[in-house]
């Protein structure tokens, strides 16, 4: 099969061709840019493995490009990598490889383009096509992964024992292959991830986070969670997740099972963002239910305290998950706590009160929070969906009503410690933190307005009650 009228019309497989062929040097493209050129996908970075020195194929190909093209070196991995506008491009020598049963870094030797083919992860992976002039664009497949697409499978080229013992990393990837490109894995290759899901502890959590960010991104996460859950794997790395599973009942009265419920939040609130921190908070939401679920017979299963509980577990789960213990962390643990706030506020009686002291708490990601709430509307009855949506709609109508009259979303304090202590002469201690709180409960309990004058006013009549003088006018 030649797929020439694919390729040529990009600059470069024809200047590395014609170096290759200078060195007298078989060489490929192959790999991930093959299979997503066949699937008409966009892709920047390009593989390219010759039978011989790949280092010094790259150092050719970077000459020809000119004097400011950069070739970097791997020597410690045999490769290297040249930036081509905006392709990366990567050379290796073709090689085989054998592992040891305690880690997935391989011992490589050379080897031959077959033996190259082989040890990749898929079949749709191990497809290679020719740059050199003499065959420009045959495509070579030994392991039918043509086939392999059409039919929508991931499979390994070689047994899947050998292949996923030898690197365990390669089970997230057949999943998140599996996710991204709406394909089956191929049963003998899933029966390889279940008997070796074990081997994903060897696997640093980096470059398991690394892949299961990536099957969160997807545009349906759910289908891979549950490739994780069914294999065995999900339980290596977030057990946590894996406890929200089943249902448990008592006489008529059952709860939801909460990992599905989970796995539709997360899909429901896909269409309406691409941040990713966001997604996980859709998978942290009810992390804590197996945690505070108790029976009450008249009441039944009940989770009280369950988004408390979340916040604090959010940051030794992220730690653990080598996950970013920064803003990124905080802004998920803040998510969780608060999912359940707005439902709250539905009710007609509510007070402005607890609108602002929820436009105070959630800040400038009160949106976001909004449309978590509505992606953890998953009954199965219509009826009740549009009716708490239409809820949601009455409480962010509120919220901006609120938030206008108001203005406390990310408050700041109308008079600073800094001002507290230059006008009544004192220095930094508790009476001023007790001033600078007791100015803020009163803006969010709406018995003073959320601004300077009338915060003064308040603190005059507050620090007189505490003895304290002023040494200076009203700024």
């Amino acid at each position: 099969m030649n797929v020439s009228d694919k390729i040529d019309k990009q600059e470069i497989f024809k200047k590395v061709g014609e170096c290759a062929d200078e060195l007298g040097l078989e060489t490929y493209v192959i790999g991930g840019y093959v299979r997503d050129l066949l699937l008409n996908r966009p892709c920047k970075d390009l593989d390219f493995v010759c039978v011989g020195d790949g280092i010094g194929l790259a150092k050719r190909v970077a000459k020809a490009y000119g004097p400011d093209v950069r070739v970097n070196i791997f020597k410690n991995f045999g490769t290297a990598n040249v930036r081509v506008g905006d392709y990366e491009l990567e050379f290796v020598g073709a090689r085989k490889e054998s592992y040891r049963f305690d880690s997935r870094k391989p011992v490589v030797e050379a080897g031959t383009l077959r033996e190259d083919q082989e040890r990749r992860d898929f079949t749709i992976n191990a497809l290679a096509i020719s740059v050199n002039a003499a065959s420009f664009g045959e495509l070579l497949d030994p392991f039918d992964g043509i086939k392999d697409m059409k039919r929508k499978l991931v499979r390994t080229p070689a047994d899947p024992d050998i292949t996923f013992s030898d690197d365990p990393l390669r089970m997230m990837r057949a999943v998140r292959f599996a996710a991204q490109l709406h394909y089956d894995i191929e049963p003998d290759t899933f029966d390889g991830i279940v008997h070796n899901a074990h081997r994903l502890a060897i696997i640093s959590g980096e470059r398991i986070i690394d892949e299961l960010n990536k099957i969160i991104m997807t545009d349906k996460p759910s289908y891979g969670f549950k490739l994780l859950f069914v294999s065995g794997l999900l339980n290596e790395f977030l057990p946590e997740m894996v406890e929200l599973q089943g249902v448990d009942s008592v006489g008529d009265k059952s709860h939801k099972d909460n990992f599905y419920h989970t796995l539709q939040v997360l899909d429901n609130i896909c269409p309406y963002t691409d941040n990713l921190w966001l997604r996980w908070a859709a998978i942290m939401h009810d992390i804590a239910k197996p945690a505070t679920k108790r029976f009450h017979p008249k009441s039944g299963w009940t989770f009280h305290g369950h988004e408390d509980k979340g916040a604090r577990m959010t940051p030794s789960i992220f730690r653990r998950l080598k996950l970013p213990m920064d803003e990124r962390m905080k802004y998920v643990q803040k998510l969780v706590k608060l999912h359940l706030r707005p439902i709250a506020l539905v009710n007609d009686k509510v007070t402005d009160s607890a609108m602002r002291r929820l436009l105070f708490e959630a800040g400038d990601d009160i949106d976001d929070l909004m449309k978590l709430c509505r992606a953890d509307v998953t009954s199965k009855n219509d009826t009740k969906v549009k009716r708490f949506l239409s809820n949601f709609d009455k409480v962010e109508k509120k919220l901006k009503e609120v938030e206008e009259k108001d203005q406390v979303r990310n408050f700041q304090p109308p008079v600073s410690g800094d001002e507290i202590m230059i006008i009544f002469g004192i220095k930094p201690s508790k009476v001023v933190g007790e001033l600078k709180e007791e100015i803020k409960e009163a803006i969010l309990d709406g018995r003073i307005k959320n601004n300077k004058s009338e915060a003064l006013e308040l603190m005059y009549c507050l620090a007189e009650k505490k003895g304290l003088k002023r040494t200076e006018k009203q700024p």
